[in-house]
């Protein structure tokens, strides 16, 4: 019985030393997996920063980039396990079903980082600069993985989603050097013509914002009922539009004034053909005839 029991126990420490031997083997081959998957992963990420961070803001690149480092350490997690018998098929379509239901979930958020992506790669926009998109006016403040932040004209916040950013007709008032200046004012029938189109040109010509090439125009565009409108047109620098409008708008008044050149109201000439009364009021004593 004594000898029996020795050989059991025996076979049990053998049996037992060779399940620790082929486990070993199993759970070296998985650390070597992870330590392997590891190591791509800070390579990856590595490269993806020096490549990316040189042509794209931080808020776009470090998402791209946490999001790779951790899809790999995830991969090699899962492969560490086939050593121990896991069957990745079933892990794989288990893996893809949910992925397709949380990609369902998510498709608004993830087109919005798209289409942010994009809009940084494209760069039809940028902080600070004056923009209209769809029908929102106002300059850019922050450019986000999910959102544009734009500050209206009357100091409102707006927030527009990427995707919707992306898909709207934008104008860029800052896309190029200059920019032109269009606007009409009306002078009186009675004005001489060319004296006023000589003192709108003196103005423009005085004005330091207004450039010379393209040369500026001023010419009569409309007769209309009450005044001559006289259109004019000149080009600045982008960045001092609004400050030379308002000085076009403000100066021409007084530039005008000083010629002898009336900026009239609307008004209406009135013909009188006949003298005799339209209405003819008869009127009689009430009273009287009540008493009679």
């Amino acid at each position: 019985m004594a000898g029996a029991e020795n050989v059991t126990a025996r076979e049990s420490i053998v049996g037992m030393a060779g399940y620790l031997k082929v486990n070993a083997l199993k759970i070296a081959e998985a650390v070597a997996i992870l330590v392997l998957g590891a190591l791509i992963a800070v390579l990856v990420r590595s490269s993806m920063r020096r490549a990316l961070s040189v042509r794209l803001p931080t808020y776009i690149y470090k998402p791209l980039e946490n999001f790779t480092f951790y899809s790999i350490l995830a991969t090699a997690g899962i492969l560490a396990l086939y050593p121990f018998g896991l069957n990745l098929g079933s892990l794989l379509v288990a893996g893809g079903f949910a992925g397709i239901v949380v990609g369902l979930a998510a498709q608004n958020s993830l087109g919005n980082v798209i289409s942010g992506l994009f809009l940084v790669i494209e760069q039809p926009l940028k902080v600070g600069d004056p923009v209209t998109i769809g029908n929102v006016s106002g300059e850019v403040i922050d450019l986000r993985v999910m959102s544009l932040l734009i500050r209206t004209w009357d100091g409102y916040l707006v927030r527009i989603p990427n995707q919707t950013v992306f898909n709207s007709i934008i104008t860029n008032y800052s896309g190029t050097k200059a920019r032109r200046i269009d606007f009409i004012v009306g002078v009186h029938y009675d004005s001489d013509i060319d004296r006023a189109i000589r003192a709108i040109k003196k103005y423009i010509d005085d004005n330091p914002y207004c450039l010379v090439s393209p040369s500026p125009e001023v010419f009569v565009d409309e007769y209309a009922d009450s005044s001559i409108n006289i259109r004019i047109r000149c080009w600045t620098p982008t960045r001092m539009w609004y400050p030379a409008k308002m000085d076009l708008q403000t100066g021409l008044k007084k530039a005008l004034e000083k010629e002898g050149i009336q900026i009239p109201y609307p008004q209406l000439d009135l013909h009188i053909v006949s003298s005799e009364p339209v209405f003819r009021v008869e009127t009689c004593n009430c009273r009287r005839e009540k008493e009679a």
